[in-house]
């Protein structure tokens, strides 16, 4: 596999679902944004705030049984991607829907807890994507695998977020929170903790 064929490729992928949305805001592509234009802006950045969050946990998982160990190297500009649709969706709610209303905001905080438990996520993503380069992994040390797995917190509060503001089709929510417990069963499955708790087990 070559890196840095790869890369690039990777790289224009995970900008096609932004360009692609603003190709619909100034109506160059069809479909449009529907009869409300800020909540689908919205909806579309969270969609794929959320897909990118759990394909860069897809990754560990798919190098150790492909033994692809390569497939490492994509991992950190999926989760700096996730992180960037993640910015961008409670950066349009506050620009779009609240017209950069901070009293609102801390209603909409109080009131609506789903929202809260978003804008948790999003929190939570922040020191990641800051330490997310090599010169912090060295500076931390063992210190970065245990911040780093912050991702797993936030990702839960990403698919709880998905269903709670969800009115009616649950389905799609409950397919993403279906693939993150696989993807958490299989972290537990290969860590130290499963042979604490199952001695002897296989």
């Amino acid at each position: 596999m070559n890196v840095r064929v790869y890369k690039p490729l990777l790289f224009a992928a995970c900008l096609l679902p932004v360009i692609w949305l603003v190709l619909r805001i100034a109506e160059v592509v069809e479909p449009g944004l529907g009869a409300n234009p800020a909540e689908e802006i919205q909806d579309e950045l969270g969609l794929w705030a959320l897909r990118l969050l759990l394909v860069t946990l897809c990754v560990t998982p798919a190098a150790r049984l492909l033994r692809k160990p390569r497939l490492y190297r994509f991992r950190r500009m999926l989760g700096l991607f996730a992180f960037f649709y993640c910015t961008l969706h409670p950066l349009a709610y506050f620009l779009l829907d609240l017209q950069l209303d901070f009293a609102h905001l801390g209603e909409d905080l109080l009131k609506r807890t789903f929202i809260t438990v978003g804008m948790g996520a999003v929190l939570l993503l922040i020191p990641l994507a800051i330490t997310s380069t090599r010169g912090w992994q060295r500076r931390l040390g063992r210190r970065w695998n245990r911040l780093h797995r912050l991702i797993y917190p936030a990702a839960i509060l990403a698919c709880w977020h998905f269903y709670w503001q969800v009115k009616a089709d649950t389905i799609e929510p409950l397919v993403y929170c279906a693939i993150l417990a696989l993807l958490l069963g299989m972290r537990f499955w290969w860590s130290p903790l499963k042979g604490r708790l199952f001695p002897g087990g296989k």
